[in-house]
């Protein structure tokens, strides 16, 4: 079987870790654009990619995410011809007890003794139908924005859907 980087990190069974007054070494937000594209466009087909499970998206995954959507929706439409919107922020700080897997490592490490951990990263916390990504678009460029959303399902580590709403209309996409 495949490593699987992240896997311990998607499932949540503990109150979230958000209360950045109370911890000393805060990881920084890696996502530096939440609106991409042009937002006073005049679009009339909204794309929304929304999952299906519970759980937690680490922010590499959602930068990866919005990185390869951005990518493709640029250079297939044009960066004025859509407004993609990344609808979830990584509030939740992931800890980490480091233990070391070497010769005499026994005598360095308390093992679960004081196991609190320190903070490693950041993920966003997330419900049965959210919305993750929000693509809007006109509906000749349509099937471009259903292949930018489902190449960016490929990088969230749940299982996604696509809801298309087009002339008052909705209608589903599947994915991943």
């Amino acid at each position: 079987m495949p490593l699987r980087p992240g896997r311990c990190y998607r499932k949540f069974g503990t109150p979230p870790y958000t209360r950045l007054k109370y911890i000393k070494s805060i990881p920084p937000v890696t996502i530096p654009k939440f609106d991409l594209g042009n937002p006073n466009g005049d679009y009339d087909c909204t794309l929304k990619l929304v999952t299906l499970r519970p759980g937690q998206i680490r922010q590499n995954s959602i930068e990866a995410a919005r990185q390869i959507a951005n990518k493709y929706l640029s250079s297939k439409i044009g960066e004025q011809n859509y407004f993609m919107r990344i609808n979830i922020f990584p509030h939740h700080i992931l800890r980490e007890n480091k233990m070391m897997a070497m010769a005499g490592a026994d005598r360095l490490q308390d093992g679960m003794r004081l196991s609190f951990g320190t903070p490693v990263g950041r993920a966003a916390r997330v419900e049965t139908g959210q919305t993750l990504i929000l693509v809007k678009v006109k509906s000749n460029n349509l099937e471009h924005a259903k292949e930018a959303l489902r190449r960016a399902s490929t990088k969230i580590p749940l299982t996604c859907r696509i809801f298309v709403e087009a002339g008052g209309k909705a209608f589903e996409e599947g994915t991943q």
